[in-house]
């Protein structure tokens, strides 16, 4: 298997897409193809005691680099041979089965919404990254692919959060959940409220699990469900209180156990269950978040990725590609549609 992987993109571009690669090729099993400027790329491979791309990478030449402050709408339009559009190119050739970039998430969801196009019946691309809950992990969806939701919107997206999760997590019968200000019925704005009714139609039918409104505090810490459905906007808010918050914590057991030398000792004997417990809310360890609805997979790489996430990453890729998750959507896309005689609100 092939993965495309976009060296120009993120803030640690291109040593950590390369060092991320290279690590890919020798413990994955995959191919990877490299876009970006060769020499650039050539000298972080010679940094490695690389003098040419080692069996299984390839570069694939791009002049040109999107840039956070470029418009994220017309970045690929405006830099035809920037590494991000090089890439999604080659994807669309079938030059590769997935693509990994860290570069601006806007000019990626623009570019492979045009480039690649989304499934057909699929209103909107989302964001679904997995965050760990007191029950392992969920899916949250979106986080920022679609600012502005509609009912029908949320409606696929839980569709396509639950296939993820069977597929992904392993979670054979997810229990899907609408983020929410409380648990009944009548709660939220419209949006909430015919989100609610459309998959309570869906669960009654017995085409998806859905286990009602739930909060946020009860998503994570009692794991009230294996994906969580909202819009863009509320779930990029959620999501990033939810990683500052775990900063916070992290940052507040470091300083407790540093404190005095009876702690240091107690932090020395526990070692193994701080690294572990360090390990389950660290991002670098899912590596990129899955942009469904694209008829062909593609992973955002957070933009401060360093190389094991770029490793994660590109192993995420394989996984969703592998799993065929994008097939399992398009083949069940008629399930996720409004009833007859509904109007979407």
């Amino acid at each position: 298997m092939r993965i495309i992987v976009d060296a120009m993109g993120g803030d640690n571009a291109p040593q950590a897409p390369v060092e991320g690669a290279l690590r890919a090729v020798r413990e994955l099993g995959v191919e990877v193809l490299l876009t970006g400027r060769p020499a650039e790329i050539g000298a972080c491979l010679a940094k490695l005691g690389h003098t040419a791309p080692p069996p299984g990478v390839e570069i694939a030449p791009a002049s040109q680099v999107i840039e956070m402050e470029d418009n994220p709408a017309r970045a690929f339009k405006d830099k035809p041979d920037a590494s991000m559009t090089v890439g999604l190119r080659l994807l669309k050739e079938g030059r590769g089965e997935a693509f990994v970039s860290a570069g601006s998430t806007g000019a990626l969801l623009s570019a492979a919404t045009l480039l690649i196009k989304r499934i057909r019946g699929i209103r909107r691309a989302a964001l679904a990254p997995v965050v760990p809950n007191a029950r392992g992990n969920m899916v949250l969806i979106d986080c920022g692919a679609t600012a502005e939701g509609t009912p029908e919107y949320l409606l696929q997206f839980a569709f396509m959060g639950a296939y993820y999760a069977r597929r992904f997590l392993g979670i054979e019968n997810p229990r899907v959940g609408l983020l929410n200000i409380g648990t009944e019925p009548s709660k939220g704005m419209e949006l909430q409220k015919a989100a609610h009714a459309l998959l309570t139609q869906a669960h009654e039918a017995g085409r998806i699990r859905f286990v009602g409104n739930i909060e946020g505090r009860e998503a994570i810490s009692q794991g009230a469900a294996d994906v969580l459905v909202t819009d863009g906007f509320t779930g990029n808010i959620f999501l990033k209180t939810v990683e500052g918050a775990a900063s916070l914590f992290s940052h507040a057991l470091k300083d407790m156990l540093l404190g005095s030398t009876k702690n240091k000792l107690a932090a020395l004997l526990l070692k193994n269950s701080i690294g572990a417990f360090k390990k389950r809310f660290d991002a670098n360890e899912v590596g990129g978040t899955a942009l469904l609805g694209i008829s062909q997979p593609v992973i955002k790489a957070h933009g401060s990725s360093n190389a094991y996430a770029f490793f994660n990453a590109i192993r995420q890729a394989q996984v969703v590609a592998q799993a065929d998750i994008v097939g399992d959507i398009a083949a069940n896309v008629a399930h996720m549609r409004l009833e007859p005689g509904e109007k979407e609100g």
